[in-house]
């Protein structure tokens, strides 16, 4: 029996239910609906994961979303291998992360408590259309949803106009890749007349596309990439998304939104298999990227900030492993880093919540004894995206470097240069947090503890994750067909064509070592320098000023684009707007009532005045009878 219909079902009921009785329900109603839907997701998503490995892709159609003439779009799923991974990473995760937002929200009123779950469930249901649509219609329904979402949570605090500008900044960001998107999925269907996969990804369909036509296509579905995705340049409203409640910087940054463009283009992969110059472009910009990105994090204090330019820069990684054809490296990326990255943000959220709010890793320190289960779980967290060897990003970053390298090597060292700043920033933000002495208030010192089973249980199950999920990805280097997610997605992948760069066992070696060298000296280094951190109210200056200023980039937009952009609006506003149109309307209107107080003077009230006008009128109408051929011609002159 298909089942696949109840996992994005189960979080739709839990929005309704959560969203309509808000007030009614109490916190551990809310609580259990919330979390329970999740969890049921959850355990049908495992069920069709091993459908899936047994038997293959699942196809199920419901209806026809569209049947006009010889349009026909259905509303559909598919479950392949591709779509079972990202469906237990998910509603995985978005459980994990729901069930520690009960006790991170507890001080939250029930209403606006029940008001926070509708929006997660809401987000996660979006994503599983994203998905498990069996066409990009029902993607871009899914899309246009995480997009909805991410702007009702990142305001979730509406009452903060900060709060308010940042999730406006996300939503305008996220509607300018939307419109690339939705350019290239018309184009494809004037060309192909589907956007159904199973349909469209064919050799034959391919074939009605020129290079002209793929080539623009995946340009324009790359843009959307680049806005849901958080890539270069539509990259700065996710660090501006940390406005939100931290779990839902969590679920945005690990088990959603921005992974969405990896979905999209791993999806589409065939297309870009044909398209060599998307693919360099791709490339560039994701480790650009990166890099970028993770300078950026190296001079930011707030523990969320430098967790948010991370991901920006860690969606480089994957995007590079897009563009140089490592596909399964990209989507092993994308599951490591769910990990990893929800287990920093989460662990992240428990700090704050020992701080009570404070976020400025110069006024924390020494939280080691106080919160040692956080402590723990935040290291290994590290450790893993550090990518040290035997934690889960070590095998899924250096399977991207690896691919990288045999395309390129100067993507290689690029990629090396960010992977050692994140080995840095990430130990010198861990070192500022939990090592030294506190540097906070004798009152926050008083009150530090560790967080409740609701949020400790979580950090727990993703620290385990963190450590063990690389070991599903082993390179054949160390023992042969122990890849099992490649051996997984191979399906959906086969039909790409064999690349012809690969490397020696030697070369890999040498790369690896190298590597996790570099690595583990960035991590010394920070280690050392930030352990007995002491609060410095010294200004940054260089380029200490222009990385903590995070290259100026919003300064830049701001003057060169929303400025300009805001200055011609009140253009069009008080000029074209007030002056010109609403001149020529309420001058119309002025005309007509000064013309009506002078005609009704016409009106005298006297019997003579009216006789003198009908007498007057006879003539001209007896003028006008004896001249009508002249009238007539006249007529006919004015209007030929």
């Amino acid at each position: 029996m298909n089942l696949a219909y109840l996992v994005p079902l189960f979080p739709l009921a839990g929005f309704l239910i959560n969203g309509l009785f808000r007030k009614q329900l109490s916190k551990q109603a809310v609580t259990l609906v919330g979390c329970g839907v999740l969890l049921a997701s959850f355990i049908v998503s495992l069920v069709l994961f091993f459908d899936v490995k047994a038997g293959g892709a699942i196809t199920s159609n419901y209806f026809d979303f569209i049947n006009v003439a010889d349009l026909k779009i259905p509303f559909a799923f598919q479950v392949d291998q591709l779509t079972a991974v990202f469906l237990l990473i998910i509603t995985g995760v978005g459980f994990l992360i729901h069930l520690y937002s009960s006790a991170y929200m507890h001080e939250e009123t029930a209403p606006h408590f029940a008001r926070y779950f509708a929006y997660l469930n809401l987000f996660v249901f979006s994503m599983l259309l994203l998905v498990m649509g069996a066409n990009f219609l029902i993607m871009f329904i899914g899309w246009e949803g995480v997009g909805l979402c991410s702007y009702l949570l990142i305001g979730y605090w509406f009452k903060n106009n900060q709060f308010n500008y940042a999730a406006r900044k996300a939503f305008v960001m996220n509607r300018i890749g939307d419109l690339g998107f939705l350019v290239a999925l018309f184009w494809i269907l004037a060309k192909a007349g589907t956007l159904t996969y199973s349909e469209l990804f064919t050799p034959a369909m391919m074939s009605s596309f020129n290079s002209t036509d793929i080539t623009a296509i995946t340009l324009l579905l790359f843009v959307g990439a680049t806005g849901k995705s958080a890539q270069i340049p539509l990259y700065t409203w996710l660090p501006d998304a940390m406005a939100g409640p931290t779990p839902v910087s969590a679920l945005i940054h690990a088990a959603t939104m921005v992974t969405a463009g990896i979905y999209m283009i791993a999806r589409s992969h065939l297309l870009y298999s044909l398209a060599p110059f998307t693919n360099q472009i791709i490339a560039i910009i994701g480790v650009a990227t990166a890099v970028f990105a993770a300078s950026i994090a190296l001079k930011q204090n707030d523990i969320k900030k430098v967790l948010a330019y991370s991901t920006v820069s860690q969606l480089g990684y994957m995007f590079l492993g897009l563009g140089v054809g490592a596909y399964g490296g990209a989507v092993f990326h994308v599951m490591t880093h769910a990990f990893f990255k929800a287990l920093l943000f989460l662990g992240a959220g428990s700090v704050i919540h020992a701080m009570d709010g404070q976020q400025d890793s110069r006024y924390m320190g020494g939280l080691k004894k106080f919160m040692p289960i956080t402590h723990i779980t935040f290291l290994l967290a590290c450790l893993a995206i550090a990518g040290v060897p035997p934690f889960s990003g070590f095998f899924s970053k250096d399977e991207i470097l690896a691919a990288a390298y045999a395309s390129s090597p100067v993507l290689y060292y690029f990629g090396v240069l960010g992977a050692l700043f994140t080995a840095f920033y990430m130990f010198r933000i861990y070192a500022m947090t939990f090592l030294g002495k506190f540097r906070g208030t004798q009152e926050q010192e008083h009150h530090l503890h560790e967080s409740p089973k609701a949020m400790t249980i979580p950090l727990s199950i993703l620290a385990v994750l963190a450590v063990v999920a690389g070991f599903i990805g082993i390179p054949a280097l160390f023992a042969p067909n122990a890849h099992l997610l490649e051996q997984f997605l191979a399906p959906v992948f086969s039909d790409l064509p064999a690349h012809s760069e690969h490397l020696s066992h030697g070369t890999e070696w040498m790369l690896m070592g190298v590597t996790t060298v570099l690595v583990i000296l960035s991590i010394i280094w920070a280690w050392k320098k930030f352990s007995n951190y002491e609060l410095d109210a010294t200004e940054e200056k260089g380029i200490g000023k222009v990385l903590a200023s995070k290259w100026y980039v919003d300064e830049i937009y701001d003057a060169v684009i929303a400025k300009p952009l805001l200055k011609f609006s009140g253009f069009l506003k008080n000029i074209v707007d007030k002056k010109l149109i609403d001149g020529i309307v309420n001058g119309t209107g002025r005309f007509v009532q000064y013309s009506s107080r002078q005609i009704r003077l016409v009106q005298s009230g006297q019997v003579g005045g009216y006789i003198l006008m009908m007498v007057l009128s006879l003539v001209v109408l007896f003028v006008a009878f004896w001249n009508q051929a002249y009238i007539l011609k006249f007529i006919h002159w004015i209007f030929k």
